[in-house]
């Protein structure tokens, strides 16, 4: 396995740079929701470049955390807020499709109108996106990587920040 180590400016840059297609496009998020762990660094900076407000949601399937269901956030999406989800990598794909059936399945989870919710007023941004991931709806990307192709694992800085003091 090969370790990619990236650094504080690179997450900046990358965010910058889908906050750039972000702020080109007409569409424009309501909010943010930054995904903990991995996640709400990226949301953060990106709340703070477009002025955007940012919420927080725990889904975490690498340490075993307990997953936290938001009902309001799927209510909003439902209702046609334009909401932006923020997370560090789309690697396996289990996290963003957990928030889909998690979203759909507490508002009215058997409505046509989710067929049309995903992609047009919620979208999925992620630093780095594996395209050999069994999720294939991210909308914003900074880097594609293929780990069915390249055995590479990204370290992002706030995962080893203490090596290099």
């Amino acid at each position: 396995m090969i370790k990619q180590y990236l650094n504080y400016k690179d997450v900046e840059n990358m965010v910058l740079d889908m906050g750039r297609e972000i702020l080109l496009s007409t569409w424009r998020p309501d909010y943010i929701v930054g995904i903990g762990r991995g996640g709400l660094l990226p949301a953060t900076l990106l709340s703070h470049l477009m002025n955007v407000p940012m919420n927080s949601l725990d889904v975490s399937f690498r340490d075993g955390t307990e997953q936290t269901s938001n009902a309001w956030m799927s209510e909003d999406a439902f209702e046609g807020k334009n909401i932006l989800i923020v997370d560090d990598i789309n690697d396996t794909g289990k996290t963003l499709q957990r928030i889909q059936d998690d979203w759909q399945g507490s508002c009215l989870p058997h409505d046509e109108k989710w067929d049309n919710i995903w992609g047009n007023n919620v979208r999925i941004m992620t630093l780095v996106n594996n395209e050999a991931s069994d999720f294939d709806e991210v909308d914003y990307a900074a880097l594609e990587i293929n780990k069915a192709e390249d055995d590479v694992w990204l370290v992002f800085p706030w995962e080893d920040w203490w090596s290099k003091l």
